[in-house]
C-alpha cells in the first residue's frame, strides 16, 4: 500500500463515509453542469434570434458534437474510474501513471478524429438537411469550427475527469464554470456584434473550452498541487493500465456514440414526420431535457468515483450504500424539476420562439416539453446504474444497457408511434419516454443484482 502523506481533501472525501462522499463529490459537479446546461440554453436563445433555420442547422450538428464530447467523456471516465480504484487500493504511483496514459490516449484519438472527419462534413450535413440548402450551408460552417477544435474539447473533458478521479470535484467544477460563463458572454458578441451568425456561436464555444483547458494545464503541470503527480516526461507505457482504461473507456465512448447515432436516427425520423421545423423543436426541447437531467449527470460523476474507490478497497457495503443513496436522491431532485418545467412550459418555450422566424414551432415545442417531464423521472435509476458499472470496471455492462435503451426500445417505439400512427411528432416524443421507461426497469434490476453479487 502506498504510504504517501500528501493526502488532499478530495482524496479524504473519496475514501470517507459513502453518503457524504457522494454529496461532496457530486454537488460541485451538479452546479458546474447546471451552469453548463444554462449555457446550452443561452446558446439556443441567441441562435434562435437568427430564425428556425439557424436552430435546425445547429440541431443537425448536435449529434456529431455529441460524438466529439463522447470521446473525451469516454476516455475520461475510463481514466477516472481506474484512478479511483488505484487510490482506493492505496497505489498512488500507478494512479499517476494512469492519468498520464489517459491524457496521451485522448490526445492521439482526438487528432485522428479531427483529421479524418473534417473532409466529409459537407456531404454529411447536406445528407441530413433534406432539401433546405440554407440549413445545410449554416450547418457545414458551424461544424467545421468544432471539428478543428476537437483536441481542445477532448482534453477539457479528460482533464476534468482526472481531477474528479482523485476526488478534486471543486477544481473540476471551476474549469467547467469558467468555460460556460465565458461562452454565455461571448455568444452574443460573436453572433451579433461581429455578425458571424452560427459560426460565431461555434467560435465562442471552442474559445471558451480552450480557456478552461489552459486552467487545467496550469493546475496539473505548472502549479502541481494536485494529489496526482502528472509528468509526460516520466510516462512509462503499461499495457495493463491501458487495458483497464479501455475496458471502461471504450464501452463508455461506444455508449455515448450509440446515443449520438440514436439522435441522428431520431432526427431523421423527425424530418420524415415534421420537416426541419421538427428538428428545431427536438433539439431546442432537448436542451431543456439536458438541463433537467444535469443533476443526475453530476451525481453520476460522484457514483463513478465513490464506487470505484469502494471497489478498490473491497468494501461492498460502502459500494451498495453509495449506489442506492444516489438513486434515491436523484429521483427526488428530478421530481421537483419535472413539476417546475410542466408548470412553466409556455415561459420556457418562449426562450426559443421569441423571434418571428421561430414562433411557428411554439405549440409543438410546448407539447414536447410537457411529455418530456415524464422522461426525467426514469433517468436516475438508469444513468446511475450505468455509472456504478463504470466505477467497478464493468464498462461493457454500461454499454449493453445503453444499446438496449436506444436501439432496442427508444428508436423502434419512436418510429412505430410516429410513422405508423397519426401521432406524427407526438409519437416520437412518447416513443422516447416509453423506450427509456422499459429500459430503466431492466437496467436497475441488473444493477441491483450485480451489486449484491460483487466482491
Amino acid at each position: 500500500m502506498d504510504t504517501n502523506n500528501n493526502i488532499t481533501k478530495g482524496v479524504k472525501n473519496l475514501l470517507g463515509e459513502p453518503k457524504k462522499a457522494i454529496l461532496k463529490l457530486s454537488t460541485p459537479m451538479m452546479i458546474a453542469m447546471l451552469v453548463h446546461s444554462f449555457y446550452n440554453i443561452a446558446d439556443g436563445f441567441w441562435v434562435a434570434g437568427l430564425g428556425a433555420d439557424a436552430l435546425a442547422s445547429v440541431g443537425l450538428f448536435f449529434p456529431f458534437f455529441f460524438i466529439i464530447i463522447a470521446l473525451g467523456m469516454g476516455i475520461g471516465i475510463g481514466g477516472s474510474s481506474a484512478i479511483s480504484r488505484r487510490i482506493g487500493a492505496g497505489n498512488k504511483k500507478d494512479a499517476d501513471n494512469t492519468a498520464e496514459h489517459t491524457l496521451i490516449l485522448g490526445f492521439l484519438i482526438s487528432v485522428i478524429i479531427s483529421i479524418c472527419g473534417f473532409p466529409f462534413l459537407d456531404e454529411i450535413m447536406r445528407a441530413f438537411s433534406g432539401e433546405n440548402e440554407n440549413v445545410a450551408f449554416m450547418a457545414i460552417n458551424y461544424s467545421k469550427i468544432f471539428f478543428l477544435g476537437t483536441p481542445i474539447l477532448v482534453f477539457s473533458n479528460i482533464a476534468g475527469s482526472i481531477l474528479r478521479g482523485e476526488g478534486d470535484a471543486k477544481r473540476a467544477m471551476y474549469g467547467i464554470l469558467i468555460g460556460s460563463i465565458l461562452n454565455i458572454i461571448l455568444d452574443p458578441i460573436f453572433i451579433y456584434y461581429f455578425r458571424l451568425g452560427v459560426i460565431g456561436a461555434a467560435i465562442a464555444s471552442v474559445f471558451s473550452m480552450a480557456v478552461s483547458s489552459l486552467l487545467y494545464i496550469y493546475w496539473m503541470f505548472s502549479k502541481k498541487n494536485t494529489y496526482l503527480d502528472i509528468s509526460i516526461k516520466n510516462f512509462r507505457y503499461n499495457g495493463k493500465i491501458l487495458s483497464e482504461i479501455l475496458s471502461v473507456g471504450l464501452p463508455s465512448t461506444l455508449a455515448q456514440l450509440s446515443m449520438s447515432l440514436s439522435m441522428i436516427i431520431l432526427n431523421k425520423i423527425v424530418v420524415i414526420v415534421g420537416t426541419t421545423d421538427g428538428v428545431a423543436v427536438f433539439t431546442s426541447g432537448w436542451r431543456i431535457v439536458m438541463v433537467a437531467t444535469t443533476p443526475i449527470m453530476g451525481l453520476a460523476t460522484g457514483v463513478i468515483a465513490v464506487t470505484g474507490a469502494a471497489f478498490g478497497a473491497k468494501n461492498k457495503e460502502k459500494l451498495k450504500t453509495a449506489y442506492l443513496y444516489a438513486i434515491r436522491w436523484g429521483i427526488f431532485v428530478e421530481l421537483f424539476i419535472a413539476l417546475i418545467v410542466f408548470l412553466f412550459t409556455k415561459e420556457i418555450s418562449y426562450i426559443f420562439t421569441y423571434s418571428k422566424e421561430a414562433a411557428r414551432i411554439s405549440e409543438e415545442l410546448m407539447r414536447f416539453l410537457k411529455i418530456s417531464t415524464l422522461f426525467y423521472l426514469v433517468v436516475p435509476p438508469g444513468m446511475l446504474t450505468s455509472a456504478m458499472f463504470r466505477g467497478v470496471g464493468k464498462g461493457f455492462n454500461s454499454l449493453i444497457v445503453t444499446i438496449i435503451r436506444t436501439f432496442v426500445f427508444q428508436i423502434p417505439l419512436a418510429y412505430i408511434l410516429s410513422v405508423h400512427t397519426s401521432w406524427d411528432l407526438t409519437g416520437v416524443w412518447w416513443g422516447i419516454v416509453l423506450g427509456n421507461l422499459i429500459a430503466t426497469i431492466f437496467t436497475f434490476t441488473w444493477g441491483y443484482k450485480t451489486v449484491n453479487r460483487i466482491l
